[in-house]
């Protein structure tokens, strides 16, 4: 039996009526989906620090400060490593090291100094910088969200 034409206006009014609905189910799942998406990408750490120094050492002594360096992005980044003090050092603690850093070759990087006969916190900057020269073709890339990572550690002189 065919449908009459109240009842195909009818059928019709209600497809139109859920059709928005739908529509804006739609929409949520996509925008929960490009959310998800972007949370993962989020999650991938620019730089990772480690810096190691020793808990204590006597006034004159030499002593080694370690720092190991690495991200998790896939493309390489230039940085430049080194360390600051609230007292000031002498010699081989000043020293700057410019690298390229990629995903798959972290770096380690070392200072050895003589300490003063004051306990000193020593802090390790490393800032992603752009120089050419420093990675091979001059494949790197800046982080637009942060440039300057840093990790502070106490040397505490008897």
């Amino acid at each position: 039996m065919p449908l009459s034409v109240s009842s195909r206006m009818h059928s019709l009014y209600l497809l139109l009526r859920a059709s928005p609905a739908a529509l804006l189910l739609i929409l949520c799942l996509q925008l929960g989906t490009n959310k998800a998406q972007e949370e993962v990408e989020d999650t991938r750490k620019p730089i990772m620090l480690n810096l190691q120094v020793p808990l204590t050492a006597t006034a004159g002594e030499e002593v080694t400060v370690t720092l190991d360096v690495a991200t998790q992005l896939r493309e390489c980044v230039v940085i430049a490593s080194y360390l600051t003090s609230d007292i000031l050092i002498d010699g081989g603690f000043n020293y700057k090291y410019t690298s390229c850093l990629c995903d798959d070759y972290p770096r380690k990087f070392f200072w050895d100094f003589q300490t003063n006969n004051k306990s000193m916190v020593i802090t390790a900057t490393v800032d992603i910088i752009r120089q050419l020269g420093i990675c091979p073709q001059d494949q790197a890339v800046i982080p637009i969200a942060a440039n300057r990572f840093f990790s502070s550690r106490r040397l505490t002189v008897v």
